[in-house]
């Protein structure tokens, strides 16, 4: 046989065998036991996880967990929250403690890559910033020379901290903590001048101090910090899924798929695309072990992007977070879905 006929021969194939169903550990784990084990942050963070007194979970992690439920097992409620400290949450993951780490973390290379973790998207894009009293009369991190700092130890704030000081020579005293909780008692009780960490965060951590209204957040950034969910390596389809199902509520909300109207839409909509999405054409649901409509139940369970940042987040929220570059591509921010098709 000649090579030429040899390679024509192995290309048509390889393009007829099936494709062989990957091992999926993790989705048949979460399927045996009916839930979800989502780690999150410790249920103190305003806008990302909280627990209230009668032991109801809110937040954007929250919620992202719910919509990877809704995605495996039909139903959002299927979730069972670890609230983990920073120290504690990649080793939760490692040792399978976990399923998914919905906890803020920022992608990093050696996360992504020593760690043998995968991050899944990101689904808050930030920045480093810093917090300070209002009548301390500081406007600029540059007038931050020689003060302390509050900053949670171990974590790339630290770091990105360290680097931001070294690089424009400037001075200053880390104060370290291991919670949220520690940084803030640190900076109310003025052991320290200010307080750093990812600015949505800050503006959250103001609604934690008795008197909001005597701190704020510098206009100052200082890195980049995309958020995102995290799993291991060892199930792509996993990985898969959690990737698709932030993915899905990005363009829910590009496509006008409300939590009010997905049913109908799933019905209704003539437009190629919503259709492909929540199952009414093609076979897509199928391609992810899932059912085809499985979108549907998503988007009906916790809502489109939009819907999420703006109850946690956002103008319907105490936090009152600008959506800035977490708008959607089309009004001019970074969040962005590639298509289903």
């Amino acid at each position: 046989m000649k090579m030429k006929s040899i390679y024509t021969f192995l290309s048509i194939t390889l393009l007829a065998s099936p494709v062989v169903a990957q091992g999926t550990p993790t989705v048949d784990a979460i399927k045996a036991r009916g839930a979800l084990i989502c780690g999150v942050s410790t249920g103190t963070s305003i806008g990302m996880s909280t627990l209230d007194d009668v032991g109801k979970w809110a937040g954007l992690e929250v919620d992202y967990c719910r919509a990877v439920a809704a995605a495996i097992l039909g139903d959002g409620d299927k979730v069972r929250f670890t609230p983990l400290e920073f120290k504690n949450a990649f080793a939760a993951l490692q040792s399978s403690s976990v399923d998914i780490l919905a906890r803020s973390a920022t992608w990093t290379f050696t996360r992504d890559s020593e760690l043998k973790f995968d991050y899944a998207g990101v689904y808050i894009y930030d920045g480093q910033g810093f917090l300070v009293r209002k009548d301390s009369g500081i406007s600029d991190v540059s007038e931050l020379d020689g003060a302390s700092i509050c900053v949670l130890g171990g974590t790339t704030t630290e770091l990105n901290l360290a680097d931001y000081f070294r690089s424009n020579g400037l001075s200053y005293k880390p104060i370290n903590g291991s919670s949220r909780e520690q940084l803030v008692a640190n900076l109310e009780a003025g052991r320290c001048d200010s307080l750093t960490n990812e600015r949505g965060g800050l503006a959250a951590t103001r609604l934690a101090f008795g008197n909001p209204d005597d701190f704020v957040v510098l206009d100052e950034i200082i890195s980049k910090e995309p958020l995102g969910p995290i799993v291991r390596q060892d199930d792509p389809l996993f990985r898969d899924i959690a990737s698709w199902s932030l993915k899905i509520l990005i363009s829910a909300e590009e496509l006008g798929i409300t939590q009010g109207n997905v049913k109908d839409m799933a019905g209704n909509s003539t437009n190629p695309e919503v259709g492909r999405i929540l199952g009414k054409t093609g076979e897509f649901g199928a391609k992810l072990g899932l059912e085809n409509d499985w979108a549907v139940t998503v988007i009906a369970a916790v809502g489109n992007y939009g819907e999420i940042f703006d109850r946690n987040l956002g103008a319907g929220s105490p936090v009152k977070l600008e959506r800035g570059v977490n708008a959607l591509w089309t009004n001019g921010g970074l969040m962005y879905s590639p298509p289903v098709r």
